[in-house]
């Protein structure tokens, strides 16, 4: 690969969101011919092409929004969104437009604000962690979404086949019970705008939802009836930081990606990423 020059703005353009043609690419490059525009690409560290706190701006959809995310958790990278994508639950939790124009100001212009993200033992997520069948009803989605046949077929047995666990909360909430999911949400939706909280990115806590049901069948009902309604599918209630064991262990998920077993520990990083945002 040829080396790229250093800059105090990379722009990333992902093709593959659902809104990016010819002409929003053309626009791209003559809107920030002074920066560094780059096709984005996951096995490239464009990390190694920024100046100190350069700023990255992403356009494309939620999965490239969340891949640089957390590559700029914690650094003094502010991070400005171009939603492209399906959904663009992050951006639309945020506030930032959803108008081209009008988001590549904010880009531009806006002021680099402070915003929490989740950690889910130590993994980063923006949008939600989750135990149980909600996180395969998710990544379900998504394998579907990117015609991941192969993958697609674990996720749909691991949903058919998801049983009801005992788990045990404690940390700022102390709980006990019976669920088929928990979810640990950061944004008011997730996937295919799921409903999930009444939280935001810009509030200093997480919200918990406990998603119980009867069967898979009875779940995947409520999710239905609550995106219907464009509500959150059940009560939730704040925290900052919680410890999860459950008994049997379940499969846990930062955002979509499986990132091992209960126990967990989930937290609010209040800070954790720098976002630019339209002045208010």
């Amino acid at each position: 690969m040829v080396k790229e020059r250093t800059a105090s703005s990379v722009v990333l353009v992902s093709s593959a969101a659902g809104s990016v043609t010819q002409e929003i690419e053309y626009r791209l490059h003559e809107v920030f011919k002074a920066d560094l525009v780059l096709d984005f690409d996951p096995k490239q560290d464009f990390f190694s092409l920024l100046t100190p706190g350069a700023k990255v701006i992403v356009a494309g959809g939620d999965g490239t929004v969340r891949f640089v995310a957390r590559r700029l958790a914690g650094t003094d990278h502010p991070l400005g969104i171009l939603p492209l994508g399906t959904f663009n639950n992050f951006a639309r939790s945020l506030g930032i437009p959803m108008d081209l124009e009008a988001a590549i100001q904010a880009a531009r212009h806006g002021r680099p604000t402070p915003v929490t993200i989740g950690r889910v033992n130590g993994e980063p997520f923006l949008e939600a962690a989750t135990a149980g069948m909600f996180g395969a009803a998710i990544t379900l989605g998504e394998a579907a979404k990117d015609l991941a046949f192969g993958d697609l077929g674990r996720r749909l047995q691991e949903l058919v086949g998801a049983r009801q666990f005992r788990y045990r909360l404690s940390g700022d909430l102390t709980l006990s019970g019976s669920a088929l999911s928990l979810v640990f949400a950061n944004t008011p939706a997730t996937g295919a705008r799921l409903p999930l909280a009444s939280t935001s990115p810009v509030e200093p806590v997480l919200q918990l939802s406990v998603h119980a049901a009867s069967s898979p069948l009875d779940l995947l009902r409520r999710i239905v009836a609550a995106v219907l309604r464009r509500r959150p599918v059940s009560p939730v209630l704040s925290f900052r930081r919680l410890h999860m064991e459950t008994d049997p262990p379940v499969n846990v998920y930062a955002d979509s990606e499986a990132i091992g077993q209960s126990p967990i520990d989930v937290e609010a990083q209040v800070g954790g990423l720098y976002v630019l945002l339209p002045p208010s």
